[in-house]
């Protein structure tokens, strides 16, 4: 497929693509290989409810100064077409892997943060020939949050307490963006998937990323996750909250390029 860039979205080149009907934007860095150039497997990062790419641009920064990265902005987000219904996660992952695929992005390293753990694990579960790596970061929903109280308490304290002014501008910006009926249409899709049980079907080495100050992701659900695969394991950030590759990109970044060596196949 030709990829002809849009204009420049918070430094990082865009073009859209439709799915099924669905309209999202892949996203990549001005002086990488546009999607479908690249000669290795690409970095593909995926934003949770509400949000975009915007709180990843850190990074996807980061890594893309080593290897071609994208990131996707999902439909319904990021300014973002609102589909006309409500969207499973089946849903949406399978537009990721329609949307690569489109795009010529043949092998990727997912990687996932809060509901977009979810979304990532089934675009791997769409394309296993493709999906070289799984990275899921501060996933949801902990075993301890299953209700939406919990959960919202969950995320307003790791807001209050826990993250940067900046880290928090972008969320909330976004979250005005995708306005009150769409996060509430998808919030009951995020509370109800069934991550563990999702997760023990993929065959894929697969690293859980969290902030060790993370309330929405806790340790025991972070560890527990980490041993439902058989490739899996959990490296723990110090000092961050949820939104940890904002606040530590490098380190995170180091974290997974270390794991995806240490997992790839010719090793």
């Amino acid at each position: 497929m030709g990829i002809r860039p849009n204009k420049q979205t918070t430094s990082l080149l865009s073009a859209n693509v439709e799915v099924q009907g669905l309209h999202g934007r892949i996203l990549w860095a001005d002086g990488s290989p546009a999607p479908g150039a690249q000669t290795e497997p690409a970095y593909v990062l995926i934003h949770g409810i509400g949000v975009s790419h915007r709180y990843l641009a850190r990074l996807h920064a980061v890594l893309a100064a080593k290897a071609p990265t994208y990131s996707i902005d999902l439909p319904g987000f990021g300014g973002t077409p609102k589909p006309d219904h409500q969207l499973s996660a089946e849903e949406y992952g399978a537009f990721i892997a329609g949307a690569l695929s489109q795009s010529g992005v043949d092998d990727y390293i997912l990687v996932g943060h809060s509901m977009g753990v979810q979304f990532a694990i089934e675009a791997a579960l769409c394309a296993p020939e493709r999906s070289q790596h799984l990275v899921l970061m501060g996933p949801v929903v902990d075993s301890r949050h299953k209700n939406l109280p919990r959960q919202s308490l969950a995320l307003f304290l790791d807001s209050l307490l826990r993250e940067s002014p900046s880290s928090n501008w972008i969320v909330i910006t976004d979250y005005l963006r995708c306005g009150p009926r769409w996060y509430a249409t998808e919030l009951p899709v995020m509370m109800k998937y069934p991550t563990e049980k999702r997760l023990s079907l993929v065959d894929i080495p697969v690293l859980i990323l969290r902030g060790s100050r993370d309330h929405v992701a806790g340790p025991e659900w972070s560890l527990r996750l980490s041993r439902a695969v058989p490739q899996g394991r959990l490296v723990e950030i110090p000092g961050v909250g949820h939104v940890a590759q904002h606040m530590r990109p490098k380190t995170v970044a180091d974290a997974i390029r270390s794991f995806v060596a240490a997992t790839s196949r010719h090793n």
